[in-house]
């Protein structure tokens, strides 16, 4: 199980949702892969992306893709 550290999930929570801006993708029509948004290394630190998810700061679409809604 992974452990959350305030400080690290605080850090990534930024830099997603600064690269999900950046990117446009506000709508799920205009949605990103983290990749594409421009993430540096955006398969790490997965359990926060789906913390992010699950606490309804970002979205994500049926095919993977992330926004800020």
């Amino acid at each position: 199980m992974a452990v959350f550290t305030s400080a690290a999930f605080a850090m990534r929570k930024k830099l997603i949702l600064g690269a999900l801006e950046k990117s446009g993708a506000n709508s799920p029509e205009t949605a990103k892969t983290l990749e594409e948004a421009g993430v540096p290394n955006p398969d790490m630190f997965e359990e926060y992306t789906e913390k992010l998810v699950f606490l309804e700061i970002i979205r994500k679409t049926e095919d993977g893709k992330f926004f800020i809604d």
